[in-house]
């Protein structure tokens, strides 16, 4: 292609390439469909997808009237500005542990501002906010941002009175409807609401001192950095911002049994014990927990101070895991979406997975999304079915792409053994193998007792099946199979760097005596 310059100064080579893009881009004047025209063509089959998602807090819990009403009866002392007990909530993953003290936590705010009592609800995933640094910190950084809120409004309230005394002072005699002044920001405040804070101060002074202060306390007011601190400075600002107005804190820790098992009982020691040095606050704490037996390793006293009142959520069975799904796909999906077996299909195969309503919700969502892709009429059991495939699949790669690095050699040697025919492998083989996977990376080898281990832990994992067997007098072994599907699996521990360096390995398996 000539590259010469053309009279416009560009060259021929990028004359050409512009005249090929012109003959790709898609001409809207012509009528022309885009990438997503067509995709868009299809009538939608959602109305609120968002209803089927975890994070969703649902304004009615079917099922759970009982848990929920316990949780009412406990935390209403709150609202008579008493110190509700603490309480620890435990129940399997997907039972509407989190829903339902969110649930309760929103009615308790929203009555604590009908009734204008002080109380509030912070909430914290220990999952992610796994360090007593990072819990206090957090906490301390919510309450302050709330303190500086409240002293801004406090000095609002003060510039006014000061305004209104200064102007009585000038003009005795003030226009405006009889108990009640104008206030700086063009609301009313009424004379009974204002009473208590002019009696407070006797001269425009007084209110100019207060003023000054709140802007002195609120400018000693300093966030809590994410690192840097000492613990016990972070807790100290943590303890000052909480008392510094009145108000009942009912702090929800989400997965506290991670917070635990992380870094040991201290927060919880510090956060249970707190409410016997506080001036003006209160503070109680909700723990949710999938472990039943976490509390076995938190010290007695911590224990004895948490575990005020505990309370259980069963797993759902398949009947009431149908009524949330119906309850929610009325909301989450247009008119006649859903043929008449998708519901109780979801909610079967959902029964089976420990009465998991997030796994029920889960399955009915991805079976609407394939339903759209496929631009189908309704979402039909076909959907549900393959739904329930790529769930399975996506549970099988994000677990396998995690696990460590010896874990995943240890999974390599099992499926090389099950490429090459070889079934229903023993530990010895297996190891065999390992020990050839651990030379070509030059990684360092277990001993056969902890590769025995890390089995059982995927075992544990569901990725496989390992029984143990008796071979009469030759003693009892371990066989072991994939539980996954045998490509999918590959994939993903070819993605992992370093075994993407691994040759060809071929298993050399010796002769078996079997029965």
């Amino acid at each position: 292609m000539s590259d010469e310059p053309m009279p416009d100064g560009r060259r021929t080579a990028d004359r050409d390439f512009e005249v090929d893009l012109d003959d790709v881009l898609v001409d809207d004047d012509e009528g022309d469909e885009g990438l997503f025209d067509d995709l868009l063509s299809g009538e939608p089959i959602f109305e609120n997808k968002e209803v089927l998602r975890p994070s969703y807090t649902p304004h009615e819990l079917p099922h759970r009237k009982d848990q929920i009403n316990n949780m009412a009866t406990i935390l209403v002392a709150a609202l008579r500005g008493e110190t509700p007990s603490n309480i620890l909530i435990y129940g399997k993953t997907g039972t509407g542990k989190t829903a339902s003290a969110k649930f309760v936590s929103q009615e308790l705010e929203r009555t604590s501002q009908k009734y204008d009592v002080p109380c509030e609800v912070e909430y914290i995933n220990c999952e992610v906010t796994d360090t007593q640094y990072r819990v206090l910190a957090q906490l301390a950084n919510t309450f302050i941002e709330q303190n500086r809120t409240f002293v801004d409004e406090r000095v609002a309230d003060l510039q006014d009175l000061r305004n209104e005394m200064e102007a009585e002072t000038d003009a005795p005699e003030t226009g405006g409807l009889p108990g009640e002044f104008e206030m700086g920001d063009g609301s009313e405040q009424s004379e009974d609401d204002s009473t208590d804070l002019r009696e407070q101060f006797d001269s425009v002074e007084a209110v100019d001192e207060r003023i000054e202060e709140l802007l002195q306390e609120k400018s000693e007011m300093e966030e809590v950095p994410m690192t840097g601190w000492p613990t016990d400075r972070v807790y100290a600002t943590f303890f000052d911002a909480v008392d510094y107005v009145e108000r009942v804190a009912v702090i929800m820790l989400d997965e506290i049994d991670k917070l635990v098992e992380k870094s040991g009982d201290d927060t919880l020691y510090n956060l249970s014990r707190m409410n016997s040095e506080l001036d003006n606050s209160r503070v109680s704490i909700i723990g949710i927990s999938n472990d039943l037996k976490f509390t076995d390793f938190l010290d007695p006293r911590v224990k004895s101070s948490l575990g005020e009142e505990e309370i259980v959520f069963p797993p759902y069975d398949a009947n009431q895991l149908r009524d949330i799904l119906q309850h929610r796909s009325e909301v989450a999906f247009k008119g006649q979406a859903l043929s008449e077996d998708v519901i109780p299909l979801c909610a079967a195969f959902a029964a089976q997975e420990h009465g998991d309503a997030r796994r029920a919700l889960d399955l009915l969502r991805t079976a609407g999304e394939l339903a759209e892709r496929d631009q189908s009429d309704g979402v039909t059991e076909e959907h549900v079915r393959r739904a329930q495939d790529k769930i399975e699949l996506d549970r099988v790669v994000e677990v396998v792409r995690t696990l460590p690095t010896q874990s995943k050699l240890v999974l390599y040697a099992i499926l090389l053994l099950e490429d090459n025919g070889v079934h229903n492998v023993n530990t010895g083989e297996v190891y065999n193998i390992y020990k050839t996977l651990c030379d070509e990376l030059d990684a360092d080898v277990l001993t056969q007792r902890r590769v025995t281990d890390l089995i059982s832990e995927l075992d544990m994992l569901g990725i496989v099946n390992a029984v143990v067997v008796s071979k009469g007098r030759y003693g009892r072994t371990k066989e072991i199979s994939l539980s996954v599907p045998v490509e999918e699996t590959e994939t993903v521990l070819e993605a992992d760097s370093r075994l993407s360096d691994i040759e060809d390995v071929t298993p050399f398996v010796q002769a078996r005596f079997d029965n």
